[in-house]
């Protein structure tokens, strides 16, 4: 039984982790794609 419990835990961990890390990289993209967007705007102006 101990065992299972640990197993599952350590799935949840891993989900968690990867949610964590897509996060990340949404938040890194979304920031990419706001600097991308100003320095389009200065080169126009």
């Amino acid at each position: 039984m101990a065992k299972k419990v640990a197993k599952a835990k350590k799935k949840v961990a891993k989900k968690k982790a990867a949610k964590k890390k897509v996060a990340v990289k949404k938040k890194v993209a979304a920031k990419k794609k706001v600097v991308a967007k100003k320095k389009v705007a200065k080169k126009k102006v």
